[in-house]
Parts: structure tokens; C-alpha cells; sequence
């Protein structure tokens, strides 16, 4: 119950977490409770990060996803009330020091001419490409067109996921421009699907039931859990464990690499999923429309080739070129420690160091994985430019050393094989799962958090 005292009304913890139904969302944020119930409906990042925090203190959250320009827009948000317990755990207290003091470094605004050099590659191959589909006849340089087009999706992706995440253009409008361009135009995925799963992962970070990321039954598991027939909170279905799962499943660990080759027809589907559901999606005309540059500019360009078999090689080898950037996304997070339910305000910070691995590579390297190699470092401060996250390194590794917290960073190669290995365990439990073993409890000891 609420309780006055002569200048602030106070209420607890327990009291704001009653308040998470429908039409009576309320949210705490530095200790000042807030009522997000109608507010939800136009939060630029979705109803879905908010719905997964509700009736709890979300500072951390909030401080991560936000420009210090969004905390003024509070104001009329304000209940009146303030958390009479609330408590600040010295691992959150160090966190918020460490963005400010990254906030007055210029570090957030310091984006250098990342975005400049990438968009004049996608434009330098996006020529490569016409140039050798068109004017050339040899199917070898057809095959070169072909690894450019990967290549040029691949950096698209990261123009579009880093203007989702912060402001890369001089503008907003030229920022949403770009966020088009980059991803429904040019590659074909929406960015509005996209923004919707993306912000679950990141506040969700490997929860098996809220993080989008993590749910790929039939095809994959990384925990026993899955064999549950767990509940997908993010999709609100049951993802179901049955033979084709287990049989799928089982041998995981060998179509691992195959998948990949593909999973950019899964990224096709999930767009027209969501742009054809009865989902209030922001701005559906307008992805519907980049949608239908891209599926005109690409089948064109295929059919220009002079015979089938080269045609399906041209889009066979484009797609094993991304293949590259979908197995980066998967080294980050697959081999990490998972949890279920969701997120909570109190220890967001050690769910993000725990589900987080981050890739060891040399500076010249990082237009290849696009930043997001240091994968703790963006979790922690996504609207932080990739031209930064490697200066900010060091200090996340200090801090995580000093409350004890993992820092997980290895090779490419090394991460592969870990991947693989946790897909492996988990396929060797599918086939026994009629009979478990002591080593489900070992594994699950070493691979669940939370």
C-alpha cells in the first residue's frame, strides 16, 4: 500500500510489480515510479521492451537504450510516487558512472566516418556486381559478382542495425532513410522486423523463452530445456518438441554450417511474417515498398545470367557469403549461459556479461565484423558507435573483473569450435533424452545462468 509522508508518497517494490497488466503498466526508473499504460502504444523501440519490464525499476535499461535527451520526455509520465526500498547494487551504480563518464567523453556523439567508408563500399560492390553480372560473360566472374553481393548484404546489415540503434545521418529523417535503404531495399529484411526481435534480444539477452534469438526449434537447441516444448514468450506459442524437433535436433552440430547457408530464406519468411500479421507495425507501407524494390532489382539481376544452373550458383553463393555474418550472430550468444523467464531490472547488467562472447581480432578486421565483435560492449551501451566500442573495452573488462562478472573473449576459431561443441552436447541429450545420463545435469550446471 501507498504510503504519504509530508513531501513524497512512497510505494515498494512489491506494489509496483502488481502493476503489470494491460491498461496498468508501470514502470520505476532512478527510484520515480512512471505509468507507461498509454505511452506504450507509440514507444519508438515497440511495446515488447516495455511489456517484459514492467513493474520493475528498468534504470539500467533505460540509461542503455536512451539518449539523455529522452529523460525530460519522463515528466509527464510521473505517478507521483517514488520506491520507498529502492536500492542501488554496486555493480548498477558502477554502470551508470561509467556511461555518464562516456557520455561527457563525447563518446555517444564521436561517430567518425564509419558510416561514410561503408556506405562507399556497398556502393563500390553494389557496381562490382552490376558490372560483372552485365558486362561480363565468364562464370567465374558471374561467381565474383556473386561473393560481392554477400559481402555488400553483410555491410548493409550493419548500416541498418547501427542506424536502428542510434542517429548515423545528420537527421532522424535521413537516418530512417538510410535504416530503408539499407534493409528492406537493399537486402530485403525489414527493418521493422528487425527494431521488433532486435530490442527483445538485447533486453532479453539468452532467455530461452523471451530472447528471440535462442528460438530456432525445430532446427536448433542450445539447452535441454527446449525438449520441454517450452513456451516462446516473444512469439506467444508453444515451440513444440517433437520427433522432426528431436530428429532435427539430434544432429545439430553437423547442419550447423549447412543451416547457415540458408538463413537468409528464414530472414525472407520472418519478414513477411510480420509485415503480413495483424501486428501494429510502424510504417508498413513504406517497408512494404522497399520490400518490393528489392524482390524487383535482385530477381532482375539473376535472370540476367544465361542459364539456370548459373543462376541458382550466383544466388547459392551469395547467400553462403552471408552465411558468414549469421554464424558471427550465433558465436555471440549460442555458447553462452542462457536462463528462463524474463529479464529483471536488479541484475541486468550480469544477465548482459553472461549471455554475451565477445570474437579477439586485429583493429583492420573490424569493418568485417561490422563492431559487433565486441558483443558485451554493445549489449552494455548499444547507442555507443562501433568506432568506439573498442576503446571502451578495457574499462567494461575492468569493471566485470572487479565484481567478478565473466569476460568471455576468444578467436574466431575458438568460438566456432566452442559453438560447436555446446550444439553437439545439447544433439547427444535430443537422442537420449527418453533416458538421461548424469552429464544433463553437469552440462546444464556449466551452460544455465539464472
Amino acid at each position: 500500500m501507498a504510503e504519504e509522508t509530508e513531501k513524497k508518497k512512497y510505494i515498494t517494490h512489491d506494489d509496483l510489480r502488481s502493476h503489470n497488466k494491460p491498461g496498468d503498466l508501470w514502470i520505476a526508473i532512478q527510484g520515480k515510479v512512471y505509468d507507461v499504460s498509454d505511452w506504450i502504444k507509440s514507444h519508438p523501440g515497440g511495446d515488447t521492451i516495455i511489456l517484459n519490464l514492467v513493474g520493475q525499476d528498468v534504470t539500467d535499461a533505460f540509461t542503455a537504450f536512451h539518449p539523455g535527451t529522452a529523460w525530460h520526455r519522463l515528466d509527464g509520465l510521473f505517478t507521483g510516487y517514488h520506491i520507498g526500498d529502492y536500492r542501488i547494487s554496486e555493480v548498477s551504480r558502477d554502470y551508470r558512472r561509467m556511461a555518464t563518464e562516456f557520455r561527457k567523453l563525447g563518446l555517444f556523439e564521436s561517430k567518425g566516418h564509419n558510416t561514410l567508408y561503408t556506405l562507399s563500399f556497398i556502393a563500390a560492390m553494389f557496381a562490382g556486381v552490376l558490372y560483372g553480372v552485365l558486362a561480363c560473360d565468364s562464370i567465374v566472374a558471374h561467381q565474383i559478382a556473386a561473393a560481392l553481393l554477400g559481402l555488400l548484404w553483410i555491410q548493409s546489415a550493419y548500416i541498418g542495425h547501427d542506424s536502428g540503434h542510434y542517429v548515423i545521418m545528420s537527421n532522424k529523417k535521413y537516418n530512417r532513410i538510410a535504416q530503408l535503404v539499407a534493409g528492406n531495399c537493399l537486402t530485403g529484411i525489414s527493418i521493422a522486423w528487425w527494431k521488433w526481435t532486435h530490442n527483445a534480444h538485447h533486453l532479453a539477452c539468452n532467455s530461452l523463452d523471451y530472447d528471440p534469438d535462442l528460438q530456432h526449434i525445430p532446427v536448433f537447441a542450445v539447452s535441454t530445456k527446449f525438449f520441454n516444448s517450452m513456451t516462446s514468450r516473444f512469439y506467444d506459442r508453444k515451440l513444440t518438441f517433437d520427433p522432426v524437433a528431436k530428429l532435427l535436433v539430434s544432429y545439430q552440430h553437423f547442419t550447423y554450417y549447412p543451416v547457415m547457408c540458408f538463413g537468409r530464406i528464414n530472414l525472407f519468411v520472418q519478414t513477411f511474417l510480420l509485415l503480413f500479421s495483424r501486428r501494429e507495425v510502424e510504417d508498413r507501407l513504406l517497408n512494404f515498398a522497399g520490400i518490393l524494390v528489392f524482390w524487383t532489382w535482385f530477381p532482375l539481376l539473376v535472370y540476367c545470367l544465361p542459364t539456370w544452373p548459373e543462376r541458382f550458383l550466383f544466388v547459392f553463393t551469395s547467400f553462403t557469403v552471408t552465411a558468414l555474418q549469421h554464424i558471427q550472430f550465433t558465436l555471440n550468444h549460442f555458447a553462452a549461459d542462457v536462463y528462463m523467464g524474463p529479464p529483471t531490472g536488479h541484475d541486468w547488467f550480469e544477465k548482459q556479461a553472461a549471455g554475451t562472447l565477445d570474437i579477439t581480432c586485429v583493429p583492420y578486421m573490424d569493418w568485417f565484423y561490422g563492431g559487433l565483435q565486441f558483443q558485451l560492449e554493445h549489449h552494455l551501451f548499444p547507442r555507443l558507435p562501433r568506432c568506439n566500442l573498442r576503446k571502451v573495452a578495457p574499462v567494461v573488462q575492468e569493471l566485470c573483473k572487479k565484481h567478478k562478472l565473466p569476460y568471455r573473449t576468444m578467436s574466431w576459431w575458438e568460438a566456432n569450435k566452442l559453438t560447436v561443441r555446446t550444439l553437439k552436447k545439447a544433439a547427444y541429450q535430443a537422442r537420449d533424452k527418453a533416458n538421461p545420463v548424469v552429464k544433463n545435469l553437469v552440462w546444464e550446471a556449466l551452460n544455465t545462468h539464472g
